[in-house]
């Protein structure tokens, strides 16, 4: 749905408060009736406490909120919680139980949220949301990673369910010429090819295949390793929950990466380099692979323009790597599609009522409509849309401002993809698309273990060390085995006796 005028009616202020928080009614104008749930009303006001992915806060009668308030029916009194200090201000908020009527909860990982979901401090909400036309369509995949001991403690905020690829560049691919690669064998050729045969035609020995960073063995490479048929951080073997690190193809698939960094077709301090220091190298042309978000094509081809306008830079997008028998696979990069929850508190939103209300209210923040007004804003204040319903920004620091901040409090990121002008986002977003039927999820996410969220960081960042040691040939594959081995004594053979009862209890 068009998002064709600014819904001008104006509403009342929607003011931003402090931390602590009080309960709102749940009167209002009827949202949604269905057989069996009775009459639902969406709450006249709500507050909410939303994560801040910008430096600066909307105002809060401004024309997204007003907008948003018209085509709800409700007003939203948002608790603005700068991203850098999530954790810190969730956890206080859970410890002295003032919480808003939602709240925004996306590290999934956090102790505190986890023991609080668990405790009785947030409504579980599954057994509602088949009456609700767009939260019963949410996705059994996400629905499932956002459980928590069998419970679902808030509405998933829905991601993509798999958005990582493999980017090429295909300008180098055809100074060579090479084709596109699709199996890891060809990926190993064009890898090579790139380290040896100058591919930007320089003269120069100045290029390598891969550039790869320091979450190598939590990103890159796991996301490779998953086409071995390696899991996605853990896999379930014989009603075992084992961590990826300790199976076959997961090993497999560090000697097949530790040979090619051997010949040089990955960048030597790949185990040290940032995420920034990546970004640069591979706008300046130092590699041509990365493993990555589909979506960074746009933003390195950005980088390279900027640099250099008439840069030769040009990408190929693949998403359909395979390897040897292994059928097509990906490793889901957003816990199958799950974001975090939209929880809501049971100190705050008293009863059944009030939860359906605002269960209709997010419901509607589900519709094309105001998933428009948080994605691009009002029409001709923030964007343009032409016939072929590509969308451009008219202001790109209006829309910053103004718009851009309600983009993470969307309970979905998947309701419409908007066509756009840049290249290379409408073919990831079709690629992205495409991984869903073939994505590899988790199986801990729904899974609890005390010992898992005591240690396991512990436990994960020794198990990278002897990841990074063995690339580098500090360890042999059998000093790599011993290293892992000994993670046993150290909370790891708790975590997997813990996590595989939480499995047997949950399926």
């Amino acid at each position: 749905m068009r998002n064709h005028s600014r819904l001008g009616i104006a509403v009342a202020s929607v003011a931003i408060a402090s931390l602590a928080l009080t309960a709102c009614g749940a009167s209002g104008e009827p949202a949604n009736s269905n057989e069996g749930s009775g009459e639902v009303t969406v709450p006249e006001s709500i507050t909410w406490m939303a994560m801040l992915h910008t430096p600066t806060t909307p105002e809060a009668d401004g024309p997204v909120a007003t907008a948003l308030a018209e085509y709800t029916g409700t007003e939203v009194d948002f608790q603005w919680v700068p991203d850098a200090s999530k954790d810190e201000k969730i956890n206080a908020a859970l410890a002295s139980d003032t919480l808003a009527d939602i709240t925004s909860l996306s590290n999934i990982t956090n102790t505190s949220v986890r023991q609080a979901l668990k405790s009785g401090q947030f409504w579980d909400v599954e057994p509602y949301l088949k009456d609700y036309p767009n939260l019963s369509k949410i996705d059994e995949k996400t629905i499932a990673s956002a459980r928590v001991d069998g419970k679902l403690y808030g509405v998933p905020v829905q991601k993509p369910i798999a958005r990582y690829g493999i980017l090429v560049r295909q300008d180098w691919l055809d100074n060579l010429g090479l084709e596109a690669p699709h199996t890891i064998e060809e990926l190993s050729e064009v890898a090579i090819a790139f380290a040896k045969d100058d591919p930007d035609g320089n003269g120069q020995d100045d290029t390598t295949g891969f550039i790869d960073r320091l979450e190598s063995f939590k990103l890159g490479f796991k996301m490779l390793a998953g086409h071995f048929g390696a899991g996605n951080n853990f896999v379930v073997e014989d009603d075992e929950v084992i961590p990826t690190f300790q199976t076959d193809e997961f090993k497999e698939a560090m000697e097949w990466y530790r040979g090619l960094y051997e010949q040089g077709a990955i960048n030597g301090e790949f185990v040290t380099m940032q995420k920034s220091n990546q970004q640069d190298a591979i706008a300046q042309g130092k590699g041509g692979i990365v493993v990555t978000g589909l979506f960074e094509a746009k933003n390195y081809m950005n980088l390279a323009l900027s640099a250099d306008p008439n840069t030769p830079m040009k990408w190929a997008l693949i998403n359909d790597m395979t390897y040897d028998d292994v059928e097509r696979r990906t490793l889901s990069d957003t816990n199958g599609g799950f974001g975090g929850w939209l929880a809501m508190s049971t100190s705050e939103v008293k009863d059944e009522a009030e939860l359906k209300g605002i269960l209709a209210f997010i419901d509607k923040l589900l519709d094309e409509e105001a998933f428009s007004l948080m994605t691009n804003g009002i029409e001709d204040e923030h964007y343009t849309i032409d016939s072929d319903d590509v969308v451009t920004i008219i202001d790109q620091p209006k829309w910053e401002q103004e718009v851009q901040p309600y983009n993470s409090s969307r309970p979905s990121d998947i309701v419409k993809t908007f066509k756009s002008t840049q290249p290379y986002v409408d073919e990831a977003n079709e690629k992205m698309a495409e991984n869903a039927e073939f994505a590899v999820i988790d199986p801990s996410l729904p899974l609890s273990s005390d010992a898992f969220d005591q240690s396991w960081s512990t436990i994960q960042q020794a198990a990278n060390d002897a990841y990074n040691k063995y690339m580098v040939g500090q360890l042999d594959m059998a000093g790599y085995e011993d290293a892992i081995e000994k993670l046993e004594g150290q909370g790891l053979s708790t975590i997997i006796e813990e996590l595989s009862a939480s499995y047997a209890e949950n399926n």
